[in-house]
């Protein structure tokens, strides 16, 4: 069970670091575009709630402050402007602080825009932003995923545009996370091979209880996982 639950972490973590990848790059890049603005992340006029903002500024500020990444250090060396532009700031903020930006958004229509990147509503995709979040700190701090309760509850959408599941699952057990991981990597790596490699991980530890993963009976048969 050890050794399973840590493959499982690995293959989880491999493909969430696509995902975290493919959802940085919209928030940055379609607020930068539509606010016209590369330092919109650092401006207050930008976001609806003063106290989260600030917040978020110390969170950015203490990162900034440890960050001895080469991009930050020549920002520092060769501009003036108190705060490096919105996509380098969000190479170094964790994908949580991330999220709370997206959340914290004056202008919902951005926020609609980078939702409809990832074909769901605004709430589905901030719901959603935390279950990889979840799912990603779990595996970079070695927890146990495979059989755990989360105490999350997701939202979803009535009607899907994408393939995804027709069975109702809990959404507190790691299934849901490795369909909800799948889903966004349809759309940001469309030939995945995750289907393949679940199977697989399964054929290796026939033993696994996969009720207790919450996975239900003919799950490689759901329009997700085909």
């Amino acid at each position: 069970m050890y050794r399973f639950d840590r493959h499982l972490r690995l293959l989880m973590f491999n493909q969430i670091e696509k995902i975290e990848v493919a959802i940085r790059s919209a928030i940055v890049n379609i607020t930068s575009r539509e606010t016209g603005s590369p330092f919109w992340i650092t401006d207050s006029s930008c976001f609806y709630d003063a106290v989260q903002f600030t917040k978020t500024k110390q969170l950015i500020d203490a990162e900034l402050a440890k960050s001895r990444e080469d991009f930050i250090e020549h920002f520092r060396r060769t501009y003036s402007e108190p705060y490096p532009p919105a996509w380098m700031l969000a190479e170094i903020l964790p994908l949580g602080v991330m999220t709370k930006i997206y959340e914290n958004i004056r202008n919902n229509q951005i926020r609609k825009k980078i939702a409809q990147e990832f074909s769901l509503t605004v709430p589905v995709f901030m719901s959603w932003m935390t279950i990889i979040t979840v799912a990603r700190n779990n595996c970079c701090h070695h927890a146990r995923v495979w059989n755990r309760t989360f105490a999350l509850r997701a939202l979803a959408m009535r009607r899907m545009t994408r393939p995804w599941i027709a069975t109702e699952v809990n959404q507190q057990k790691v299934y849901f996370s490795l369909c909800v991981i799948k889903y966004f990597l349809d759309i940001i790596s469309p030939n995945n091979d995750m289907t393949a490699k679940l199977q697989t991980l399964f054929i290796d530890y026939p033993t696994i209880d996969a009720n207790a993963m919450g996975i239900p009976m003919g799950w490689e048969q759901e329009p997700l996982w085909q």
